[in-house]
């Protein structure tokens, strides 16, 4: 007789954890950057970054637009060479010219130190600093650099991020730990130290900068990885040793799905236990697609995750043998596209748009009963079902629609509950 299977071991219950939801966010310093505040009770921001040449203004300016369109709430840019750092100022003010203040965030490795010192503009435009301690400098000039740089931020009222790195990890610090690592009874793996060394550069180099003048209210850190499973070991340990704003991104995620998957993965869990004020979601895009797919990435996650609301969401049938007509594919997609589009204008017009929930469903089967669920919701005619396709408003069944025009119908339903619903803001 083979051997009867033992029973699993009881499940680990954090008894600090909600029975329903994220664990609470964990208290970090506020840090204003250039007026939208990350960390403290502050929502978690999105942001992205530009692949334009810098020192091309008119694309740079087309692109950081782009962004913030999208829903950007903070944008980075590379400023490694003169012409980028002399051409700051003037994308700044082009953004401004169309009544974009998005602060714009100054990426820096290397020579920022000399950008800097000879461009005051640049210094004085950009809302925040992003320094890499791994690259700032070398040997016995890297404190020197350092502190140059955060003398600039102390000198222009701006806040840093403090950003360490995988790929560009100090290894002079890094070289320190072995030998320190070799000495230990227990020697760790090599992973381990590694992930040691990017913490302790973040938080030393922190430190540093506050010995220097810099306040704890002005510094964010981040500490990029590109596995999932290091990113989240990374982040535990820093979010528990600081209490500074911590930026989160796996770096170089990849292209299409596998970026997306990847950094979803990882994030995910780090924002269910309350870890990260802001957060990146570092796409290659595909060839010839938008660069904003990254924004919609990061909405789209933090809005699933209930954490935050950007536009309305549409639940939609996957589809099965059922449903052998494309047609809830399409009116899905037009659903989803119309409420990305008008967001925008409902958000100063009608606030609170954003939290409304639509289901487009593709047979008898959950079409009802999820389209009850939904603000609004549409069951459409599987195969062989009757040609019609209820429509559910907040619950209960409000018409029947029939014909070539459902789709056209149902957007105007969708348009004229936001209408109904959400209190318009008023001129005075």
């Amino acid at each position: 007789m083979s051997a009867l299977p033992q029973p699993l071991p009881p499940c680990h219950v954090d008894p600090a954890a909600p029975a329903f939801g994220p664990m609470p966010r964990r208290a970090a310093r506020q840090v204003v950057v250039g007026g939208v505040a990350v960390g403290g009770d502050a929502p978690v921001v999105v942001q992205s970054m530009t692949n334009t040449d810098t020192a091309d203004v008119a694309s740079t300016a087309k692109q950081v637009a782009e962004l913030w369109r999208a829903g950007s709430e903070l944008v980075r840019i590379t400023v490694n060479n003169p012409e980028s750092a002399a051409a700051v100022p003037r994308i700044v003010e082009r953004l401004a010219m169309q009544g974009i203040e998005v602060p714009v965030i100054g990426d820096f490795h290397y020579n920022g130190h000399q950008l800097l010192q000879r461009e005051p503009a640049c210094a004085q435009a950009l809302a925040k600093y992003r320094i890499n301690p791994g690259n700032v400098g070398f040997g016995r000039k890297k404190d020197l650099q350092f502190a140059q740089l955060i003398e600039f931020a102390i000198r222009y009222d701006k806040p840093v991020r403090i950003g360490v790195n995988w790929g560009s990890l100090d290894q002079a610090l890094a070289a320190a730990l072995m030998d320190e690592n070799a000495q230990r009874a227990e020697p760790w793996d090599a992973g381990r130290v590694l992930r040691e060394a990017l913490i302790r550069s973040a938080i030393d180099s922190a430190e540093r900068a506050v010995e220097l003048g810099l306040g704890r209210d002005r510094i964010v850190l981040s500490a990029k990885v590109s596995g999932v499973q290091e990113l989240v070991a990374v982040y535990r340990d820093l979010a528990r040793r600081c209490d500074f704003a911590l930026h989160l991104g796996l770096t170089e995620a990849g292209i299409g799905s596998k970026g997306i998957v990847a950094s979803s993965a990882a994030l995910a869990v780090l924002l269910q236990e309350g870890i990260g004020d802001t957060i990146r979601i570092s796409l290659t895009p595909e060839p010839g697609a938008s660069r904003t797919q990254e924004v919609v990435v990061a909405q789209e996650l933090l809005q699933t995750m209930g954490l935050r609301a950007f536009t309305p969401m549409v639940t939609a049938c996957p589809g099965c043998g059922r449903t052998t007509s494309e047609f809830f594919q399409e009116l899905a997609q037009v659903v989803q596209e119309h409420v990305r589009a008008k967001m925008p204008e409902w958000k100063i017009s009608h606030p609170g748009a954003e939290n409304m929930t639509l289901a487009v469903m593709g047979c008898v089967v959950n079409g009802p009963g999820e389209s009850r669920h939904a603000n609004i919701g549409i069951s459409l005619p599987g195969t062989g079902e009757a040609p019609s396709a209820p429509v559910f408003i907040d619950g209960e069944k409000a018409v029947t629609l029939r014909g070539d025009n459902i789709a056209r119908e149902f957007v105007g339903l969708v348009d004229d509950y936001v209408h109904r619903t959400y209190g318009r803001v008023v001129d005075a």
